[in-house]
């Protein structure tokens, strides 16, 4: 049996069938290849199934607003993925009537969208005979095939989607998608592989060379940056000071304490050019927040105002109650500190 055939029939008696996307039509097998991307499994399907439960139609996500749907997707990292779902939903409603468009070409045009997951949504949802070639899926070509060199690297990349093309079997597609990523998900992991379990260890590469540990090639290392910033608690009562931040940037959209970068001055500066009394200051224990490209070490310091002051009541601001913000569509930073603050208010 060749690798194909291999993968059906391991994927038929031993991989994963309860996945609430699986067997779905193309909105739900799109919706969840997107938070799928650079995050576990077991962290989607919660937030898979509230966001399907409040947006059950490609229709019902473009009539929400962009604060709806980044409420939903508060938490999960990477908030343009839940930008350009929302974009992408509001163009198959305007250029298809509503309808996920079925045509590689046409979804590859939705934002957010690349070259894998087009094809995975043509593969699982259309049953259209494509390759895919994400994270999972590189390691286990990488192994099985003996592709040296990080898989971000142009010619490497290159030859992982010729091995995936010339791989792929003339039926049974969707089985097929679905055990590729199995395999690199449950049995060909990044650490502790699995490989006796594996139903292709016979002509694995990387296991008859013994270079399992070396293949794929990891990214080579680079120092991180490590950057810090202060979030101002502007604090009057239970309600809470929140800045929506401009639609770019890490967290785009979003609602957020007012932030002070380094080179960017003092609570002091902020407070005084906004006209804000203070009546107590607590600063509260630093923490770090980590994300792809840098480390940002955030320094919380609650301010408690006599009274709300009229120069941040403004467009783009917003007091809101702590417990009410909780729910709306703010970073993991922001959800941390403001449970401390839940707390300390009692």
């Amino acid at each position: 049996m060749n690798f194909a055939s291999r993968l059906i029939r391991w994927q038929r008696q031993h991989g994963r069938h309860d996945l609430p996307w699986q067997g779905q039509d193309a909105y739900r097998v799109w919706l969840s290849e997107i938070m799928l991307q650079q995050t576990q499994v077991a962290t989607v399907i919660p937030y898979y199934q509230r966001f399907v439960a409040s947006f059950p139609t490609v229709a019902a996500l473009a009539a929400a607003t962009e604060d709806e749907v980044l409420a939903h997707w508060s938490g999960l990292g990477y908030y343009a993925r839940g930008r350009n779902l929302h974009k992408a939903a509001r163009i198959v409603v305007e250029k298809f009537d509503g309808e996920f468009p079925r045509q590689l070409d046409d979804i590859l045009e939705l934002p957010g969208i690349g070259r894998s997951t087009a094809a995975a949504i043509c593969a699982l949802a259309y049953h259209e005979r494509r390759a895919i070639l994400d994270g999972n899926v590189k390691r286990v070509l990488a192994r099985w095939c003996g592709i040296e060199g990080w898989a971000g690297n142009k010619k490497v990349e290159e030859q992982l989607w010729q091995q995936a093309e010339s791989l792929l079997p003339p039926r049974d597609i969707a089985i097929y998608t679905q055990a590729l990523m199995d395999i690199g998900a449950t049995v060909c992991t990044r650490g502790k592989p699995k490989c006796g379990e594996c139903p292709v260890n016979a002509d694995c590469v990387a296991l008859n060379s013994n270079r399992i540990a070396e293949l794929p090639t990891p990214r080579p290392k680079k120092s991180v940056p490590e950057r810090h910033a202060t979030f101002l608690l502007l604090m009057h009562n239970n309600d809470i000071l929140l800045e929506k931040r401009p639609g770019s940037g890490i967290w785009g959209g979003l609602w957020c304490p007012p932030q002070i970068d380094d080179g960017q001055g003092v609570a002091e500066d902020y407070l005084q050019r906004n006209g804000i009394e203070v009546s107590e200051r607590i600063d509260l224990p630093e923490f770090a927040h980590t994300f792809t490209h840098f480390k940002l070490h955030i320094t919380p310091v609650l301010l408690r105002v006599a009274r709300k002051p009229l120069r941040v009541q403004q467009a783009g601001s917003l007091w809101i109650d702590v417990e009410e913000a909780l729910r709306g569509a703010i970073p993991t930073p922001v959800r941390k500190v403001l449970k401390q603050l839940e707390r300390r208010l009692g």
